[in-house]
């Protein structure tokens, strides 16, 4: 072959477990909706830099230490974690894979996350709980983009792998997993009822 492929950029998409995942989303959603009611610092910051959403990011971003639910799905999502790694071909020296943060999203109708990476982090990720049919899936833009210069436009026919954007859909019961390094977004939310997930960052320890 004349031209080869160099320099992939890889995505982890899987469902969070084989089956039972209802209870499990109903489970998590309620406790996402009260963390909300209870969380007025996070409320607070919201307002001010996640308009008409909340997020408790900036206020309980450790939640897999404070409560049993999201300890038991930090359990589960580290069996993912750990499979990204070993795909990604990542040399541990030894260490482990530890869950460093863990917060709640959740976008009512017009609201947005805009494009952002996640520092101090090796892999990062989404799980979602509760995705109205239509709501926003989570976008991902090529990372050499500000390096094209006077490239021109992909064909509209272009393989996917070689488009400068890629968007998956937000589906309740999967785990999206990505590089940390990788920038991303969720456009508005279009539809009337409340979109759910989690985000998480992993360390090397």
């Amino acid at each position: 072959m004349p031209v080869r492929s160099w320099f992939p950029t890889l995505i982890y998409s899987e469902p969070l477990q084989p089956a039972g995942l209802d209870c499990f989303n109903t489970e998590l959603a309620d406790e996402c909706r009260r963390l909300r009611q209870f969380d007025a610092a996070g409320r607070r910051w919201s307002a001010k830099n996640y308009p008409g959403g909340y997020t408790s990011y900036a206020s309980m971003n450790e939640l897999h230490r404070f409560s049993s639910t999201f300890t038991d799905l930090e359990r589960k999502l580290l069996r993912h974690a750990r499979a990204f790694a070993r795909a990604l071909d990542l040399d541990l020296r030894g260490r482990t894979v530890r869950m460093s943060d863990c917060w709640v999203n959740i976008m009512p109708p017009m609201a947005a996350h805009s494009l952002h990476l996640h520092p101090l982090s090796f892999i990062s990720g989404t799980y979602y709980v509760s995705t109205p049919r239509g709501c926003p899936g989570l976008k991902f833009e090529d990372p050499r983009l500000d390096r094209f210069m006077a490239a021109p436009p992909k064909l509209a026919s272009a393989r996917a792998a070689r488009l400068t954007h890629v968007t998956y859909p937000a589906e309740a019961g999967r785990v999206i997993l990505f590089e940390s390094w990788l920038r991303h977004e969720v456009a508005a939310n279009q539809v009337a009822d409340e979109r759910i997930s989690i985000s998480f960052n992993f360390q090397w320890v």
